[in-house]
């Protein structure tokens, strides 16, 4: 891996049941970039994911993360230093936990508070989060009582705990309506915003929720690179329509994305 890449997959290929999910993948992300992955259904964004976040080990192929080669460094170590979110995840969370105690499992990557020990320093830093996204009056409030929407934010929250070098969010609009789905692009665009965040990795098959200032994208279809670089050089009608199998037409405008089929 280039010493400078905050993450790199090398020739990666998972396979499952004689099925192919990702297929000689080659993918790097280096400090500065905020990354969109998009593709359809069964493109293997997902599985992307959980290897990028360590949940998860190649069938082939090497992956580095923050300096540290997937199979040879303790990953439970390693992932606390990541800040991740997807929908298993947030159904893995305690119905009973407060919405504070779920942002504070960030620190230690952890599903529950019970096995760590807190400091009032994460306590401040875990309600200025949910303050931070408009949550602080959720503090008290059991996790199984919050809307899709403030769950989503709350585990924003939580995956920021400890400010992580790197940050993969997982399809994090999913079931949100269009309210609830423009407001976390907004708190996503002022994430990608920050100085004190190295990279993000973002996961959606929708061009609409492609945040301003998001720089590259990997365009993922049937577990292969479609085309992967800079946004606004990649992300093209003709590659985009190669990618979800469909002609279709693209428009950027105010910082924000639109496609729609041609017919």
């Amino acid at each position: 891996m280039p010493s400078s890449a905050v993450i790199s997959l090398s020739d990666v290929t998972l396979k499952r049941d004689g099925r192919t999910i990702l297929n000689a993948l080659n993918w790097s992300v280096f400090p500065g970039e905020r990354w969109v992955v998009l593709g359809p259904n069964g493109s293997g964004k997902t599985t992307l994911c959980k290897l990028a976040g360590l949940y998860m080990h190649p069938s082939h192929g090497n992956i580095d993360v923050l300096g540290e080669r997937l199979g040879r460094t303790d990953v439970r170590l390693l992932r606390t230093k990541l800040g991740f979110t997807s929908q298993a995840l947030t159904d893995m969370m305690r119905p009973s936990l407060s919405a504070l105690e779920i942002v504070m499992t960030g620190r230690h990557a952890a599903l529950t508070p019970w096995w760590h020990t807190y400091s009032d320093t994460d306590r401040e830093q875990a309600t200025e989060l949910l303050k931070q996204f408009k949550c602080e009056a959720l503090s008290n409030a059991r996790y199984a009582t919050l809307s899709a929407g403030e769950r989503q934010r709350v585990m924003l929250a939580r995956a920021l705990m400890g400010d992580p070098p790197l940050l993969i969010l997982d399809e994090p609009t999913a079931g949100l309506d269009l309210t609830g789905r423009e407001q976390f692009v907004s708190l996503l665009a002022g994430i990608a915003a920050s100085t004190t965040l190295q990279s993000a990795i973002l996961v959606t098959h929708h061009v609409d929720e492609i945040p301003p200032g998001f720089t590259h994208i990997l365009l993922l279809a049937k577990g292969s690179s479609v085309a992967q670089g800079p946004i606004c050089e990649t992300l093209t009608p003709e590659l985009l329509s190669e990618c979800f199998g469909i002609s279709l037409q693209l428009e950027h405008r105010d910082n924000r994305w639109t496609a729609w089929s041609s017919g």
